[in-house]
């Protein structure tokens, strides 16, 4: 679907709320996808290809050229040398590209205990982050953490994270999706920060100069693992990382519920101007909802135009739309991502 299309579609779809401009940013046609992920085709000869399903068929393909240029150039380097002697019970490929770094995950069908030194000497062969996994089994060469370097505006972040993080999958338009989340920040007054469903702070450590003090929530461990070194790797000292759901959140600040992970953080401290909102395609739930009416200023990420109308149609009740975006995540797909700016009404 080409990209004015989804505008048009889209737009439609949120008439009933909104009626003023809305920016839109398309990606590249090209080279955009940090993730790409393909079964394997063995052919009788006994070689292997890439392969992606096509109508429940699996069909063998020689690139894949909306993948990082990092991602293309590797893939048949790989092949080669997988078909040398790896290629028995492999059944799947997965490529993580950063602007730094390349990790690949090789999916087997068989103990891959077997083949470890095959696998160590693969990954010194080609100087590559190899992951190998296999039921109930995964081994990591070279290691797994992946460097990233974003430019938002005129600053350079950097980030650190491993493929088992939630990664946003076109580093172009994660970078504009940032920028456009600054731009809505604006000089207005700022006090602190919220921002739930944080991951490893993609958006938390971009953000964290605009405001006194942050305090951010994620539910995974793993994640806030990394969200703690990436504020080391900034020299970022303002934020304060939870590991809490939006709902536990929600509690929490109610004095509903008291939690040890919460020891030390005194929640009363911080005078919220700002809240930021990126959920799963499933959107937010109402107590979620109710949370975030409270404070002045919502910033609403979404990767589902469908929940997003369904949550906006309550929040409209109390905050009106004052900037709304499209960024086109998956170029030539149905695929949408919006962003939308809310203030509380007088």
């Amino acid at each position: 679907m080409h990209f004015e299309e989804k505008i048009t579609l889209n737009k439609a779809l949120f008439s009933s709320l909104y009626d003023g401009e809305i920016q839109c940013f398309n990606s590249p046609l090209k080279a955009y996808r940090t993730r790409a992920e393909f079964s394997i085709y063995h052919h009788e000869n006994g070689e292997i290809s890439y392969a992606m399903f096509e109508n429940k068929k699996k069909i063998p393909i020689v690139k894949f050229d909306i993948a990082d240029i990092k991602i293309q150039e590797f893939m048949p380097i790989l092949l080669n040398n997988l078909n040398e002697n790896l290629k028995h019970k492999l059944f799947g490929v997965e490529f993580l590209a950063t602007k730094l770094d390349l990790s690949v995950t090789l999916l087997y069908h068989k103990n891959i205990e077997l083949i470890t030194q095959d696998l160590q000497e693969l990954a010194e062969k080609l100087n590559i982050k190899l992951i190998a996994r296999s039921r109930g089994k995964k081994f990591v060469f070279n290691g797994e953490n992946l460097r990233q370097a974003l430019k938002i505006n005129t600053n350079e972040f950097l980030y650190e994270f491993n493929n088992d993080c939630f990664i946003q999958p076109n580093t172009f338009i994660n970078e504009k999706m940032i920028e456009w989340v600054v731009s809505c920040i604006g000089s207005d007054f700022k006090q602190d920060f919220l921002e739930l469903y944080c991951g490893y702070g993609n958006f938390t450590i971009a953000l964290a100069r605009n405001f006194k003090k942050v305090l951010a929530t994620e539910i995974s461990k793993k994640n806030i693992e990394f969200a703690l070194k990436n504020c080391v790797l900034n020299s970022i000292k303002n934020i304060t990382f939870t590991r809490l759901s939006s709902e536990e959140l929600s509690q929490a600040l109610k004095k509903e519920r008291i939690f040890n992970r919460l020891k030390g953080i005194d929640l009363d401290s911080f005078k919220i101007s700002h809240v930021l909102v990126d959920p799963p395609r499933a959107g937010l739930d109402i107590s979620v909802i109710e949370l975030i009416k409270k404070y002045e200023n919502i910033i609403y990420i979404s990767c589902n135009p469908i929940t997003l109308k369904n949550n906006l149609e309550l929040l409209c009740k109390t905050h009106e739309i004052l900037n709304f975006a499209f960024f086109d995540q998956f170029a030539n797909t149905s695929h949408l991502e919006c962003g939308v700016y809310l203030k509380k009404k007088n």
